[in-house]
């Protein structure tokens, strides 16, 4: 049947120094860290357009642009994101925003013959009581977890839409689950930050004005996985060039450890010295999110920076840059 859309059935060519590739929100913090490590591999084609230049909402203009970009390949890793508290009350926003931006995204680079996509999602799109560690075929087996159930949908559409159009029309478009990730130009506003930098900022400013306890969200017990951001894009990368255009990757460390343990660690890294008071009356979310990295690793990836030493970088870039300062003066 005539689709009206370009033939996009192709070996897909080589990922190489001379390919056009869109990188679509490159300012958040993975799509930043997919820029920066891109360009530190010699990839220096790269086509970036922030909020202000294209409205990834406006179907029209998602259209236009990828119509004119002649893009070879596309990183999605632009999306409305945040924690367990913004996750919870912008529900609506959620769902919404990310279902328009990455099907404007998909659709658009399937309909401009875009050789090559990659689909960046969260490993919050697993049932939330599923086996540890969690399997790629874990997806849609079991109830998902109650307080960002909108966003889990909007980004398993983003999979399964990919998967779609490989079928139909022959795309090459893979989908990657990073864990919990962290780093440079991650979000610290108190609202909707996630745990991880949260925490870092609490500790910092608790720190600073000489408290006595820093209140943790939950009951500490939860365990989660965190990845350095840098790790995570040299795997997306490793992924183009090794020609992987179909399925889904769980990108992780391996390894995770409770938000107790999570906190003890920051409180090393800020200089902190009061006590950790946990606030059982605050939701825990997900008891455990481990990912298998099994398919990650047959693929010759592992991941190389430790935690701490990767929180300790992460809040040296914060001081060096104002970070929290800047921060607390968006609060105003």
């Amino acid at each position: 049947m005539d689709t009206g859309y370009p033939n996009t059935r192709n070996s897909g060519g080589a990922f190489g120094a001379h390919s056009r590739i869109y990188v679509a929100g490159h300012r958040g913090m993975v799509g930043s860290a997919l820029v920066e490590r891109l360009r530190a591999r010699g990839y220096a084609n790269l086509i970036l357009r922030t909020r202000q230049e294209l409205d990834l909402a406006d179907q029209a203009a998602v259209n236009r642009f990828m119509e004119r970009a002649e893009a070879d390949y596309v990183f999605i890793a632009a999306a409305r994101v945040g924690g367990i508290l913004a996750n919870n009350t912008y529900r609506g926003e959620f769902i919404y925003q990310n279902l328009s931006i990455q099907t404007n995204l998909i659709h658009a680079a399937m309909r401009a013959g875009v050789k090559r996509l990659m689909f960046l999602g969260s490993s919050c799109i697993y049932p939330r009581d599923c086996p540890q560690p969690i399997r790629e075929d874990y997806l849609l087996s079991g109830p998902l977890e109650a307080t960002n159930e909108p966003y889990a949908i909007a980004k398993i559409a983003g999979i399964k839409l990919c998967a779609a159009y490989n079928a139909q029309y022959g795309t090459r478009y893979v989908s990657v689950m990073p864990t919990n990730l962290y780093g440079p130009n991650d979000n610290y506003d108190a609202a909707n930050a996630h745990v991880l930098p949260a925490l870092l900022r609490k500790a910092h400013l608790a720190k600073e004005e000489g408290a006595d306890s820093l209140v943790v969200w939950g009951s500490g017990k939860p365990r989660r996985e965190f990845l350095h951001v840098h790790d995570m894009a040299d795997a997306c990368i490793l992924l183009m060039e090794q020609g992987i255009g179909e399925g889904l990757y769980n990108i992780g460390c391996g390894t995770d450890v409770t938000i107790r343990e999570l906190a003890e660690i920051i409180t090393r890294v800020t200089g902190f010295e009061g006590r950790l008071a946990f606030d059982a009356g605050k939701p825990d979310g997900t008891p455990r999110k481990l990912l298998d990295i099994g398919r990650m690793q047959a693929l010759g990836w592992q991941p190389r920076i430790d935690l701490e030493k990767g929180i300790r970088r992460t809040y040296r870039h914060c001081l060096d840059n104002d970070v929290f300062d800047l921060a607390e003066a968006g609060r105003g």
